[in-house]
């Protein structure tokens, strides 16, 4: 119940945070650049025109007031997506020229203006049926990505009781690595990756080597183990803006054309992360079922006093936890990056709630209820947009978070007591 508190006020926080701006005008006390436009026909403006902003791993929407105009503050000189939802437009008039989605980059000024040409015509609209269904897949994109992250986090609480905050600037470090070794180095990108992944994995074994096992010999106990992991976290976090900076790149091969599949529309990125995501899921699930190594994580999961009497060697165990949770946690960064799309020093700290729900929502400490909770979450998230405004699509996922807990405390996979 203490990490549900810390997620409710962690929202509580973000809400009020993003409470100041108008209808017609989002996030321009917050920004520098501004992309604005008028929205108007025959000389006449139109009023409640839907206009989202997307690029850089940035993404925003507002509506036309009633002079037709709108402004989005975007967070650098970037190229953005600009798209007007023609649902949205009076009945009889559609985008006539140049279509409902513009690229607008930036000049010499700090403001970007972009206008439609709208014209009388019939709209061509996708079904119900076939917005389900493409969403639904990108959701479950979503949720196997999230299930690498919410696995790593779960078996690293299962073995040690830790809330590990500091999980998020793992899944951080997986991109980062993988963008300095690509980008910077000219690395292969599939090389790059795997390079990567390595690196991650020796991250959360030097950070149990250097903080946590000490802690853990000292008798800490795990709320003073969580603040510990809040304020590494924030140490990890602005050592990465340090360095990076604050703009989002991009890795190689990210804004591939998307393949048409009926309704469902995917890019080769996509189709190869959700192969990749069930690959690894399989392989953890044969490691945790079918090893020495699994079934001794699993018994430390479960009463670390009794495997220890046992003859397991708990400590192996949990340093052996915390390099496949570094791995997994790695891996979930660059797939990350490419869903977004692009790597930043915060974007793990973008989904660190997620993460955190579908940890909670499967059972705390255990790894096949991280996998349902991350499904029902990423499901959830894009689904959820059908009838939610985009900018509130995380909060739906934490109600039903709140929801499930109310009827089953413990979890969807959780068990109510541990015996022994």
């Amino acid at each position: 119940m203490l990490l549900l508190g810390l997620l409710l006020a962690a929202l509580t926080l973000s809400t009020l945070g993003a409470g100041a701006a108008h209808a017609d005008e989002i996030n321009t006390d917050q920004y520098d650049y501004v992309i604005a436009g008028n929205v108007q026909f025959d000389g006449e403006p139109i009023e409640d025109v839907l206009i989202s902003v997307k690029g850089s791993g940035y993404e925003a929407e507002v509506v036309t007031d009633a002079d037709g105009k709108w402004r989005i503050g975007v967070p650098e000189k970037e190229t953005y997506t600009v798209s007007l939802d023609e649902d949205t437009l009076p009945k009889g008039v559609v985008v006539a020229k140049g279509g409902s989605t513009i690229d607008a980059e930036f000049g010499l000024t700090k403001v970007k203006s972009v206008n439609f040409f709208l014209g009388e015509g019939e709209r061509t609209t996708v079904s119900f049926f076939d917005q389900f269904v493409n969403r639904f897949v990108n959701g479950l994109n979503f949720g196997l990505l999230l299930a690498l992250a919410a696995i790593g986090m779960s078996l690293i609480f299962g073995t040690t009781g830790l809330s590990n905050f500091a999980h998020a600037e793992m899944i951080t470090f997986g991109a980062l690595a993988t963008l300095t070794l690509s980008v910077t180095l000219g690395v292969p990108i599939w090389l790059a990756i795997i390079v990567a992944i390595a690196l991650s994995g020796a991250l959360g074994f030097g950070l149990d080597a250097a903080i946590w096992k000490p802690l853990r010999k000292k008798g800490v106990g795990l709320i003073p183990l969580m603040i510990v992991s809040i304020g590494l976290s924030l140490a990890l976090r602005y050592t990465f803006q340090l360095f990076y900076g604050g703009g989002t790149s991009q890795l190689p091969g990210s804004g591939m054309a998307d393949l048409k599949f009926g309704p469902i529309s995917l890019s080769p990125i996509d189709l190869a992360s959700m192969g990749i995501s069930v690959v690894v899921l399989l392989a953890v699930s044969y490691f945790l079922l079918r090893t020495r190594i699994g079934k001794a994580t699993r018994a430390v999961s479960d009463n670390p006093s009794l495997a220890s009497a046992s003859g397991i060697d708990v400590d192996g165990v949990i340093r052996i936890v915390w390099i496949v949770g570094g791995a997994l946690a790695g891996l979930s960064g660059v797939l990350w990056a490419y869903f977004r799309p692009g790597v930043s020093w915060d974007m793990g700290f973008q989904i660190l709630l997620l993460v955190f729900a579908a940890t909670t929502l499967g059972g705390l400490g255990t790894a096949f209820g991280a996998l349902v909770g991350s499904i029902i979450v990423g499901l959830f998230v894009e689904l959820s947009t059908l009838w939610l405004p985009s900018d509130l699509k995380y909060v739906g996922a934490l109600v039903v978070l709140i929801l499930v807990l109310l009827l089953r405390p413990q979890g969807i996979l959780g068990r109510k007591e541990r015996i022994g």
